[in-house]
């Protein structure tokens, strides 16, 4: 694993130990308040979070981080209200995970499929923008951690499409350049910066080196951690730390149509007390005639009126 590969910037032998805690990684399974997270911000910067708590220095402009998991689709998340930094978090109305139908703990789903969704039009946004948006979730391992612990960090949607130059890229494309040139994203170290010359914050990937044989075991251990498949997806607070529901619309009487008139089934009139009617002698009808021959009849007395 320490070969010379020419689409690095640099390429230097890293040498780390140390031992995972059997006790810590039992205690830390299923625990949501411990997620490790890596969070974008504003102003050109990523925070380390354990929950809700920042820990470290803030990181400005960059990192190196190893990527040791994705999903093989990018996922969709959709939120009704606009983002406000003022409220409290709250779970997506609806999300996909694959990108291709809602999953099952979405409280708002907006579609049986992704593919028909109104919220995947161009326009339901606002502009030409599409009101669900893209998202990828990756798990990584930070360069020179040797504890081996996995960070979940969400890549934005305006950082994962489009064309990147020499060896810098949006994500997707920064992929399906590491396969060409027979690496993965798992087996290389790479650059996390914020793009200087965007007039947004976007983000660009580039590869740095090929792991070291230590990162490589530490990343073979990683991928079989709980975290490293949780951290790649969108789930009802497991990653997030969010239990509150968004807000949803009442649900409204549902109408049941149909081109085809429904058969009205005969209904034979049951046996009741005499009905009489004012005539110049009183007379009864019995109510065991059928509903037809009654009908008749009363038409019949009305025309003699």
């Amino acid at each position: 694993m320490s070969k010379e590969v020419s689409i690095f910037t640099q390429q230097k032998a890293v040498t780390v130990s140390g031992r995972r805690s059997a006790l810590a990684e039992t205690m830390s399974k299923g625990n949501v308040a411990s997620n490790r997270r890596i969070a974008t911000n504003t102003n050109g910067t990523f925070k380390k979070k354990i929950g809700k708590a920042q820990v470290g220095d803030t990181i400005k402009g960059e990192f190196n981080c190893i990527i040791v998991n994705a999903l093989p689709a990018v996922s969709r998340i959709f939120y009704k209200e606009a983002y406000d930094a003022d409220k409290e978090a709250t779970l997506p109305n609806c999300w996909s995970n694959l990108g291709d139908k809602p999953e099952e703990g979405a409280a708002d789903k907006q579609s049986a499929n992704c593919a028909s969704c109104p919220q995947n039009i161009a326009g339901s946004g606002g502009g030409t923008r599409k009101a669900c948006r893209y998202q990828r979730r990756v798990a990584i391992l930070l360069e020179g951690d040797p504890s081996g612990d996995v960070w979940q960090f969400a890549i934005p949607a305006k950082s994962l499409f489009g064309k990147g130059t020499g060896n810098v890229h949006p994500f997707e494309e920064y992929v399906k350049y590491l396969l060409l040139n027979k690496q993965a994203p798992d087996t290389v170290v790479t650059t996390v910066a914020y793009d200087t010359n965007a007039e947004t914050m976007e983000l660009t990937f580039s590869p740095v080196r090929e792991v070291s044989d230590e990162e490589y075991e530490l990343v073979q251990q990683a991928q079989q951690q709980p975290e490293a498949d949780m951290y790649t997806k969108i789930t009802v607070a497991q990653a997030d730390g969010v239990s509150k529901l968004p807000k949803t619309e009442e649900a409204k009487p549902k109408i049941e149509r149909s081109e085809e008139p429904e058969e009205v089934e005969f209904v034979e009139v049951q046996e009741a007390e005499p009905v009489k009617r004012a005539k110049k002698e009183e007379e009864t009808v019995d109510a065991s005639d059928s509903l037809v021959d009654s009908v008749f009849e009363k038409w019949a007395v009305e025309d003699e009126e």
